[in-house]
């Protein structure tokens, strides 16, 4: 199989010098190219015809989301990366990037002692997204970045009495930012559950990212603290770093954190989310996994359904990376596998009122 062809932009000869050793150092990519700024880069695609293309944001004459916008409004569907800051206006500008068009992100190493230890975090970020994003193994379940020929998913593994869903909770991962952008906004303002949702983000992304769905949306979008009720009305976000759950016992529901040993190399992660709604609301959960690479989720899902509630996955054809929507269909824990466009329809669906499901309002 030959190499994977990486073209690097940044501004930065530093930041190129980084990525180029890293990238260079794996047998299974070549780093055909580098670029100073977008401008250059939209010069130098034709001639490199790079497999994906590493983005710093910020630089001078034309920047990263500019560039964007210019490689996807000429048909280009390069899968991109995102380099970001670890700050507020670096979450801005990324948001901004991956409406534009950008497939992920990852976020440039900030106060770290040494080059190697630079390095060793631009390793873990982005060689892994590198070879999922170009549909390679990458000790991850494999997940092509473009469609192709739907199987039929296997049949729903077996389930408890199904129960009316108390509470949606939702997970996704690489691509995610933009699937919740296009399922939250469609959910009405007397949708009748309470929402919480765990996308895999850093600290920063998270309060920035709950923001921005807000304005868009008609439900309250937040990023969840410690001990607020868990109503109908609200979504909360999962905030970097830390693990979101449900709490019950006298009262109203809340949310709880904890900065518990992460799962699936995750946290917030979304097996920690699911669990624990399954626990407070007596299986009555309805479960949506999105795009996202890895199969966090997947465990979760399972405990979702042996308890009576129902779950739905992102089809392969709309996903960015179908690892974790993939890895809760083949394990048989799908009830439904759905296009993007249709997730928040089937939500709607499956949240009235219905004589088939035990606990159902007549």
């Amino acid at each position: 199989m030959p190499p994977i062809r990486v073209m690097v932009v940044d501004d930065s000869i530093v930041v190129r010098k980084i990525v180029t050793d890293v990238l260079g150092a794996d047998p299974a990519i070549e780093v055909v190219g580098t670029a100073v700024n977008g401008k250059v880069a939209l010069a130098k695609v034709d001639q490199l015809r790079p497999d994906l293309i590493t983005m710093d944001i910020e630089m001078p004459e034309m920047d990263g989301i500019a560039a964007v916008r210019a490689l996807r409004a000429a048909g280009r569907r390069t899968p991109i990366i995102m380099f970001s800051t670890l700050t507020e206006r670096g979450a801005t500008a990324t948001f901004d990037a991956l409406a534009a068009g950008a497939d992920d992100y990852v976020t440039k190493p900030a106060n770290v002692g040494s080059v190697q230890q630079s390095m060793e975090s631009v390793r873990a970020q982005l060689i892994p997204r590198i070879k999922v994003l170009t549909g390679r193994p990458a000790g991850l379940p494999p997940a092509p970045a473009a469609p192709r020929p739907a199987t039929p998913p296997p049949a729903p593994a077996p389930r408890g009495v199904r129960k009316a869903p108390a509470v949606l909770v939702i997970g996704s991962s690489t691509g995610g930012p933009d699937a919740l952008t296009k399922v939250l906004p469609r959910l009405p303002r007397d949708f009748p559950l309470p929402v919480l949702v765990v996308q895999h983000m850093p600290p920063v992304f998270t309060t920035q990212f709950a923001a921005r769905l807000d304005r868009l949306s008609a439900l309250t979008v937040v990023e969840a603290g410690a001990g607020t009720p868990v109503a109908p009305g609200t979504v909360h976000i999962a905030p970097g770093d830390f693990h979101l759950t449900v709490a019950a016992g006298a009262g109203p529901r809340r949310t709880a954190l904890d900065q518990g040993a992460p799962e699936n190399f995750c946290r917030p992660a979304v097996d920690v989310l699911f669990r624990s709604a399954v626990a407070a609301y007596d299986g009555a959960v309805l479960a949506v996994v999105l795009t996202g690479m890895g199969s966090d989720g997947k465990l979760g899902a399972g405990q979702v359904r042996a308890a009576g509630g129902t779950v739905v996955a992102q089809d392969q054809a709309t996903s960015v990376v179908w690892g974790m929507p993939g890895a809760v269909t083949q394990a048989g824990h799908a009830d439904e596998v759905v296009p993007l466009e249709r997730v928040a329809d089937t939500v709607l669906r499956l949240t009235t009122r219905s004589p088939s499901l035990v606990g159902a309002r007549p």
